[in-house]
């Protein structure tokens, strides 16, 4: 059957699954457009770039399969290279579909025209100009399997304009399917001896390609062989965090006492994760390239394996493949190891009262008791994050969206993404006063597509994260961190969505049940004290140093 190259590019997003796809249209693309029309592909228009190729991002991370996110060429893609580099270092598989000028002008820097192999080659596994309209079935084949095998990723395809309008007769290709890494028994077994022999152990769980049944299968190795489990940066929903074994979360502002535990620990199962910068708090806990803790590294992607550190065992593997692989081993002489680990999660759990009228901690202490175990909790970058980290426990895999890459402006187009392909969950999204303006434009997109999420805007009036790091390296130097706020509320409503302010701890509980009950889109306005800046610490002691 003769097609155009648009119309087989649309045809091929169909055969592989493709249901969704997020954009802000665009004239490079339009033959690409008109032929999603009539397809059953849903596509969802966001109100930027950014914000489209975010919610690509997140719709990976929930559906385990590449998100798709279609922009136009040069502005277009500079503005989605922050959800692609966001895909990258997350390890989420995403598809951008870029437009580009027609092929006699490439070279020419015709009208926005960008060579998006040297713009992408930093922060995507593939990318790629679709030169010829019949080779489109085995170049989307080819991205869709790059995407997500191995260490999932980031792929970028330019469509050059004449090649959508050109017609080709090409079959269709098969649908994709992924050759996960399985481990070698051998690997296994040896892996296995060693936890054993082990009086410390810890397992550490993160990266890409994750799955609900890794989570159970590491919980009940764990249980039945008293290893107590942490969570890598923004990965707590990989494993019920209610779990007797489980420790906690190597993130910012992390536990002192967990911070110890990976130091006392005399073998590290790190599954999945790739061990970074704020896992190991500056690579402090684990010192490369040759830890003092013996170290099995399972990681997807051979080329991860020996990257930083070099493992006493290195074992190439997907995560659920080894998950699935694990078999209890004796450790009853660890119970008190254990024990103590939970102690400490436990204790670190509950939090004391911070100025002002609205506590953080109260808010999250609440919403850990009211929201249930499958609701998703979205959110960007700022200090705020640490309290929703350190106070909310994720009991089920998929309930966490939160970029690695530590963007600001990602919550809310995750939640709305999250709540378009989840309809009956409950979707919160959790922003800082900063980080919602980068991304608020798309409550436009919320109400359009009727996602009712729920906002919670953190309002204390500056950037805490820059103005904490300006207060500790030049104490009463502050600059460019102030910020005059629009009224959040009226915002809300000028898009159609429900908003509420909220000064009070005692006045929480009845917004948010508020907003709920309203069914649309809706934002709270949280106005907390300046001075909280951290769980642990006041702006003040942050500028005295005594902190």
């Amino acid at each position: 059957m003769t097609r155009t190259g648009a119309r087989i590019l649309v045809d091929q997003l169909v055969v592989h699954g493709a249901d969704t796809a997020f954009c802000v249209p665009g004239e490079s693309y339009l033959g690409v457009l008109d032929a999603i029309r009539d397809a059953p592909i849903r596509l969802v228009a966001a109100r930027h770039e950014a914000a489209a190729a975010n919610m690509a991002e997140a719709y990976g991370k929930l559906a385990g399969r590449p998100g798709l996110c279609l922009v136009t060429r040069a502005p277009g893609a500079t503005h989605a290279a922050v959800g692609v580099h966001t895909a990258y270092q997350d390890s989420t598989p995403l598809i951008l579909l870029v437009g580009q000028v027609p092929r006699r002008d490439l070279g020419r820097e015709a009208f926005q025209e960008l060579d998006y192999a040297r713009m992408f080659g930093e922060m995507a596994k593939w990318v790629t100009v679709a030169d010829d309209a019949a080779a489109l079935p085995d170049v989307v084949s080819h991205a869709f399997h790059t995407a997500a095998s191995g260490r999932p990723g980031p792929v970028v395809i330019a469509l050059p304009e004449d090649v959508q309008e050109d017609e080709a007769d090409v079959a269709d290709a098969v649908p994709y399917r992924p050759a996960p890494a399985a481990p070698a028994t051998a690997a296994v077994e040896r892996a296995l001896a060693l936890v054993e022999a082990a009086e410390r152990p810890l397992l550490v769980v993160g990266g890409g390609g994750w799955s609900e049944q890794a989570g159970r299968d590491v919980i009940a190795f764990a249980e039945a062989s008293n290893v107590p489990v942490a969570s890598s940066f923004r990965r707590q929903d990989y494993v019920d965090n209610a779990s007797r074994v489980y420790a906690g979360v190597l993130t910012i502002g992390m536990d002192p006492e967990l911070a110890r535990r990976v130091q006392e620990a005399d073998l590290i199962l790190a599954l999945g994760t790739r061990l970074g910068e704020i896992a190991t708090k500056q690579y402090s806990l684990l010192e490369p390239p040759r830890p003092r803790q013996r170290l099995i590294h399972v990681h997807a992607d051979p080329d991860e394996l020996g990257r930083v550190y070099e493992a006493g065992l290195p074992i190439v593997a997907g995560s659920p493949q080894f998950a699935a692989a694990l078999r209890p081993v004796a450790g009853a002489r660890r119970a008190a190891w254990v024990e103590t680990a939970r102690a400490g999660y436990l204790a670190n759990l509950r939090h004391e009262r911070r100025r002002g009228a609205l506590d953080l901690g109260d808010v999250m202490e609440w919403l850990r008791e009211r929201l249930p175990d499958d609701a998703v909790i979205t959110n960007g970058a700022g200090n705020y994050t640490v309290w929703a980290h350190r106070f909310y426990e994720f009991r089920r895999y998929g309930t966490q969206l939160a970029p690695c890459a530590g963007a600001m402006g990602y919550g809310v187009p995750a939640a709305v993404a999250a709540k378009i392909l989840l309809p009956g969950r409950l979707v919160v999204g959790l922003s800082g006063d900063g980080d919602f303006l980068m991304s608020g434009q798309e409550l436009a997109t919320a109400v359009q597509y009727g996602a009712p999420i729920v906002v919670l805007v953190v309002n204390n009036g500056m950037l805490g994260t820059i103005r904490m790091h300006q207060e500790r390296q030049f104490p009463g130097r502050a600059i460019a961190t102030d910020l005059v706020n629009p009224d959040f509320v009226a915002y809300a409503r000028a898009f159609g969505a429900y908003g509420a302010l909220v000064e009070r701890t005692e006045d929480f509980a009845a917004a948010f049940e508020g907003a709920v009950a309203a069914a649309r889109p809706a934002v709270l306005e949280l106005r907390v004290d300046p001075e909280a800046i951290t769980p642990r610490a006041t702006l003040t002691q942050v500028r005295a140093g005594s902190v």
